[in-house]
């Protein structure tokens, strides 16, 4: 059966309004004029991010006349240009509008106390708003209050991870030689990947190949050792096993899983340093490299090199496979390496796709780029610090993980808006896969099959939101196009609520509501 390319996206479903095409070209606009057009999304070779601007672009905006309206010039990185017809929208993100700034803005009051008071959304439910052009909050309902954030925690971790080791930072998986000791050195990449499409993604088959090249017409008999010292402590998250997250190693391809998928739940390995260590002495063995029959963890301990439980691997149909970065040998004495995707991209499939892998792997990297220690606390210290280093207010916020699987992570509604805020402006564009990569309603991740009822249809396209659920918790934190061209962010969390489904509909309906103001 034919393995999926990485990472599988979803189209876009159905027709948009004339406003919501040309806010999504108007956001890609505005975020290109901040000097963000390589960050303007890894998906683009895919289609989808340019089969939404390129829809926008192509269609007729409010006002504009004859058959030139339709066609628009691309910009340097491939994407269209803003319709020149939206003058509105394109005024409106760039210097505000509607409600006058500051803690509880009448007009969006009004909209916002009544949905914000429904039962659907349990008890004490929070909110915070945000002009993104002046990073002034012009809406607060208990916004200092912090709470269980869920998977919206991402956002905070994106935030740290770029901005402590920028968005062209690339994790680096190495061959080593010891003699006639091959050493596998993981760097704690998330997204290597053993299957025959890696797409951007480091490849182990390319690692295979070029260590194969590396020994050329060496004779002898090789023993493959694998070392995963680059993280500290336990690999097992508190929640214990669990199908949203493998063991957190920084040896481990294909997050894992132990099917076809790319994203989502999926049954994980329970070692897999030790099963991506066996893949690769496959791979060695079928580029021409006489090996032991066993592999070695770093220190010394030894396992039978075939899987004993003869299980099938994704993608063992097909060759092949080549990843963006890498070659041979290296600073660290290494006979060959492939390199991951920029961090930029590495960032926005975490959030497209609510990866939680990702998340705890970045919160490790951070920790690493900031001299603190590579395990669950060590990454969370980091998050913290480096958001604290920024100025952004943490003081009663209090960080267990990366992912925000853990439900002992607190964070307010203020600090997820600050965290948009920082990521907008104009003086951090290598932030801006934080916006970027958040999902689209109706198009994309984890909103492609939201805002498709009647009552939330409006928000369609003009919704960008990293969504977070765990039982009793819903949350949703992102960015908003209202009709008069506003950019604005936001943050709804909501705890204890009687019905999941309930509660997350009342967020959306929250989120178009913005939309329409």
């Amino acid at each position: 059966m034919p393995e999926p390319k990485l990472p599988a996206r979803p189209r876009p479903r159905g027709p948009l309004t004339s406003l919501q095409l040309t806010a999504v070209a108007a956001v890609a606009g505005l975020l290109l004029a901040g000097g963000t057009a390589a960050l303007a999304g890894p998906y683009d070779s895919s289609g989808q991010r340019v089969a939404e601007a390129r829809r926008a672009a192509a269609r007729p905006a409010p006002g504009a006349a004859g058959p030139q309206a339709a066609h628009r010039p691309l910009t340097s990185a491939g994407l269209p240009s803003p319709a020149p017809s939206a003058g509105p929208v394109l005024d409106g993100l760039r210097t505000g509008g509607g409600d006058t700034a500051g803690g509880r803005g009448p007009a969006l009051a009004g909209r916002l106390d009544p949905l914000l008071a429904v039962d659907e959304l349990g008890k004490g439910p929070s909110a915070s708003v945000v002009d993104l052009t002046s990073g002034e909050q012009v809406y607060g309902n208990h916004a200092a209050r912090a709470a269980t954030p869920a998977s919206v925690t991402k956002i905070a971790t994106a935030v740290a991870a770029l901005d402590a080791l920028g968005p062209d930072h690339r994790i680096r998986t190495r061959v080593e030689k010891d003699g006639h000791r091959l050493v596998l050195v993981g760097g704690g990449d998330p997204t290597l990947t053993a299957r025959a499409h890696p797409g951007e993604y480091a490849s182990l088959r390319t690692l295979a190949r070029r260590t194969a090249e590396a020994l050329g017409t060496e004779h002898g008999t090789y023993t493959l050792v694998y070392d995963t010292s680059r993280y500290a402590g336990t690999t097992r998250h508190p929640i214990g096993p669990n199908e949203n997250l493998a063991p957190v190693t920084p040896l481990i391809a294909d997050e894992g899983r132990l099917d076809s998928s790319d994203h989502g739940p999926a049954d994980r390995s329970t070692d897999p340093a030790l099963d991506t260590a066996r893949r690769f002495h496959d791979l060695l063995a079928e580029a021409g490299v006489k090996l032991r029959d066993e592999v070695e963890t770093g220190d010394g301990k030894k396992a039978p090199a075939g899987d004993p439980s003869g299980s099938p691997k994704p993608g063992d149909d097909a060759k092949g496979g080549e990843d963006a970065k890498g070659g041979k040998g290296g600073e660290d004495g290494g006979i060959a390496s492939v390199s991951s995707a920029p961090l930029a991209t590495i960032v926005e499939r975490m959030l497209t796709y609510s990866d939680n892998d990702i998340a705890e792997h970045l919160a490790r990297q951070t920790a690493l780029a900031t001299g603190a220690k590579a395990d669950f606390k060590g990454g969370a210290r980091a998050v913290h610090d480096r958001l604290d280093k920024l100025g952004l207010p943490v003081g009663d916020t209090s960080f267990r993980d990366g992912s925000g699987l853990d439900r002992a992570d607190k964070l307010t509604p203020g600090l997820l808006t600050a965290l948009l805020a920082e990521a907008a402006r104009k003086d951090q564009p290598g932030l801006r896969p934080v916006l970027t990569g958040l999902p689209v309603a109706g198009f994309t991740g984890t909103l492609a099959t939201r805002y498709t009822a009647e009552h939330n249809k409006a928000g369609t396209g003009l919704v960008r939101a990293k969504t977070g659920t765990l039982t009793g918790v819903n949350t949703l934190a992102g960015t908003v196009v209202t009709r008069s061209g506003r950019l604005l962010g936001f943050a709804f969390m909501s705890h204890d609520a009687p019905d999941p489904m309930a509660a997350q509909a009342a967020l959306d309906k929250m989120a178009t509501a913005l939309a329409e103001s």
